[in-house]
This record gives structure tokens, sequence and C-alpha cells, in this order.
């Protein structure tokens, strides 16, 4: 009976490690993405269920009590959440597992030092867990609190950040060498679990908002690294194989996000981009002309031409109008415009955000265009609306080099024949400087709500 026990255990992890790895290959694609998750949840069921007959659970109570409060948050959390507070939500739940999976190596550890001496192994994971685990934990909290405003969006620095973090790290490194190499105890552990919660703090506090789907995406990475390692804490197969999976994506997801800024990741934490002083350029964009334009003239505009590129950026999503943009496609697509989208990858609080954002309004998947795939047909588009999106359009990143920009890849918006920009305001974006493309004499700057902007402009686009 035991064995049997043991190779249905075997045999479902295997099946939930396949349908893991097939529902995040379905991901990378928004036509397959859900499929992906389905068969994500249908790895995590069987995984779920089949950890319930281990014969180590000494009571089901705690295991039904939490499941009934976590289940009952999320499911009020999936229906009460806007999509606007979507990226916020994700660093939620992203601290969650970290400090989940943090929490269980020092469960473990305890349990290891009453039952007899702990080995170095045991210690080793137990404290990559503990260490990456508070890390991604607080780290994540203070990312959520500034895409939520909670805490500045900018950059917070101050001259003893660095040797503050040094210390900590330090402070990290000996309590490692104290519990691997000499058996520390749970004194040791409890205080690696207060430094890396503090450490994380550190981190990510003087990192500004427009970095933040990089730092996100690197926390992704890390809360999966500590899954893994509690996963050889609990000598459990298939959290071992999910950690890593999320991982490994997660580590690779940032290095692209890097490289869609065109910058290394040692300098998103410490190059302070998004420091450079608003007041200074609102100052100098109010000193330049723009050419203002209205809801008829947008629909005039939009509704002989032959081609148009949609920028969506996160003004978009604070506005709530993905429908409405989904609406005027569908309008424009009757008078035979050819309509497409132009994703930056680091458009919008989260990777994939705006993804997300026009999934939700079942914009065709066909329509949407990666950057690469997207920025040779600008030249040949006969008008770009820009609704809510800033530095992922300006001029600046490719000609400016003092720019805290200067070699990003951008969406090449300006090289259209016309430009329409949706915006409540000149306000700057999260680099905080002048966008070059809003003073072009090809843009029109349409200001307002794009919601109620996009209303009229279909209401127009109809009567044309």
């Amino acid at each position: 009976m035991e064995d049997l026990r043991e190779s249905t255990i075997h045999v479902a992890y295997i099946i939930s490690a396949v349908l893991f790895i097939i529902g995040l290959k379905r991901l990378s694609a928004p036509a397959t993405a859900r499929q992906g998750n389905q068969l994500a949840i249908a790895a995590m069921v069987i995984a779920f269920l089949v950890t319930l007959i281990d014969r180590e659970i000494v009571t089901y109570w705690a295991i039904i009590i939490g499941t009934l409060i976590g289940g009952g948050i999320g499911l009020y959390l999936a229906r009460a959440v806007q999509m606007t507070a979507m990226p916020q939500l994700v660093a939620l739940f992203n601290g969650m597992g970290g400090g989940t999976a943090a929490v269980i190596a020092v469960g473990e550890f305890i349990k290891f030092a009453r039952d007899g001496e702990v080995a170095v192994g045991e210690a080793l994971a137990v404290s990559f867990g503990v260490t990456v685990g508070c890390i991604a934990f607080t780290g994540s909290l203070v990312a959520g609190g500034k895409l939520h405003e909670l805490l500045p969006s900018g950059a917070i620095r101050s001259p003893i950040q660095m040797p503050v973090s040094i210390l900590l790290l330090l402070g990290v490194v000996a309590t490692w060498v104290v519990l691997v190499g000499f058996d520390g105890g749970n004194t040791t552990v409890w205080a690696m679990f207060a430094i890396a919660l503090i450490l994380g703090v550190a981190l990510v506090i003087p990192i500004g908002g427009g970095d933040m789907p990089v730092v996100v995406a690197l926390l992704n990475s890390m809360t999966g690294l500590a899954a893994a390692a509690a996963g050889f804490v609990l000598d459990n197969q298939i959290l071992v194989i999910a950690g890593a999976l999320v991982g490994a994506s997660g580590m690779l997801l940032t290095i692209l996000m890097s490289r869609a800024m065109n910058r290394p990741l040692s300098n998103v934490f410490f190059g302070a981009f998004g420091a450079a002083g608003a007041s200074g350029a609102t100052a100098d964009a109010e000193a330049k002309p723009i050419r203002e334009t209205t809801p008829d003239d947008a629909a005039v505009m939009l509704g002989y031409a032959q081609s148009v590129i949609i920028v969506p950026g996160y003004g978009l999503a604070v506005a709530q109008a993905q429908h409405a943009i989904r609406e005027l496609a569908d309008e424009l697509d009757k008078r035979n415009v050819t309509v497409r989208y132009a994703i930056h990858p680091v458009a919008g609080r989260m990777p994939g955000h705006m993804n997300v954002l026009l999934a939700e309004a079942n914009v065709p998947y066909d329509q949407l265009f990666e950057m690469e795939q997207i920025n040779s047909e600008f030249q040949r588009t006969d008008v770009v609306l820009v609704v809510g999106a800033n530095d992922v359009v300006n001029p600046a990143a490719r000609s400016d080099t003092s720019s805290p920009i200067y070699g990003m890849p951008i969406l090449n918006a300006d090289q259209a024949q016309s430009i329409i920009v949706m915006k409540r305001s000149m306000k700057p974006g999260f680099a905080g400087i002048e966008n070059e493309l809003f003073h072009l004499d090809k843009t029109r700057m349409l200001f307002g709500d794009a919601k109620d902007t996009l209303a009229e402009v279909i209401g127009s686009v109809k009567a044309v």
C-alpha cells in the first residue's frame, strides 16, 4: 500500500511537471496564452491534490482552513481589482510567494535542528531559500507600493544608501557562514531572515518607477528560485521543478526587458533612471509650441487614412479605455483602414501589461505586433495614434546623448505621416523628461480622458 502511494505521487508529479512545461511554452504567444494558463492550472490542481495523500501530513484542518481563506481572498481580488491595479497585484502575489518560501525554509530548519544535526546541503538550501525569499517578499511590497503610489514612484536615494546595502549584504553573508560552516542555530536563521527582509527594501527603494517592469520580472525570478530551494528542503520534486521553471523564465524575461531598454541590469539597480527633475522638463515643454486638435478633426484624419498604428501606454489602462480603442479599431476596419497595435516591451507597469489589457477587450491577436515587427512599418503609415504612451515613443532616446533614456529602443512613431497623441496633460512620463514627439509639426495633441475622448472620436468617425 505504501509503495502504491509513493508510485502514485511520483507519476502524478511527472504529469504535473509536463503540464507546467507545456503550459509555460503556450504562454509565450498571445494566441495560445489562455490554453497555456489552463494547462498550468491543471498542473497545479494535480500537484495540490496528490500532495494531500502524502503520509507526512498530520492534520488536514490547517490545509482546509488556509485553502478556504486564501481562495476566498484570491477570488475577491480577481473580481474586484481593476486592470490599472493589476501590476501592483502581480507584485503583491509575487511577494507572497517569496515570503511563503522563506517561512517554509525557516520552519523546516527548526524541525531539522530539533531532530538532530543539520546537514550542509540542508543548511545551504535553507540559507538560499530564506535570503532570496525574503528579498523577493519585501522587494515586491516596495515595488507594489511604488506602482500604487503609496510610496514615491521615483528613485529614492540618499548618500548612505550604498553603504547600508553593502553592510546588509555582508550581514547576510555572515549568517550564511555561521549557519553552514559552524552549525548555527535558530537565532542565526532568524537573524538571516530579518536582515534579508531589510535588504529587499534597501535594494528596491532607490529604483525609479520607470524600471518597475524589469524589477518585477527579476523579483518573480527570485520567488521561483526561493520556491525551488523550498522544494529541496521539503524533498518535494514538483516544487523544485515548478520553482526552477519560474526562476529560469523570470530571469530570461528580465534579460529581455533590460535589452528592450538597452541598459544592463546593474544600471537598473544603480543607475537612478527616472531621477531626472520633472519640473525643469515641464517648464521646457511649456516653452515649446504644441498643436492641439479636436475629436472631429482626429476622426477625419483616422477615417480617411489607409493605415493606422495604435500605440497603447499606461494612460490607456488608467482611463480603462481598452474597449473604446477596440471599438474605434472596428469602426476603422469597416472603412477598410488597416489597423495594427504596436507593443513596446516596457509599456505599462509590468511585463506584458499592454497585451493583457488589449486581450481583455478581445483585440484580435493578429493585430498585435512587437516592436521589432512593427518599427519598419511606421514610415509607411498614414496616422499613428498614441494613447497614454510617453517615454517609449520619445525620439530623444535616439538623438539626445544627455537624456536618461538615450539608447533605449523606442517605437518609431515620429516616422509616420501624421501623429495624434492622446494625453490628459503635458505631464512627463516616468523618466521625468520632455517628449520631443509632442512638438513635431506633424503631431496633434488631443487632451482629455482617453475613454471619454475616444467615445467622441468614435461618434465622429461614424459620421464621416
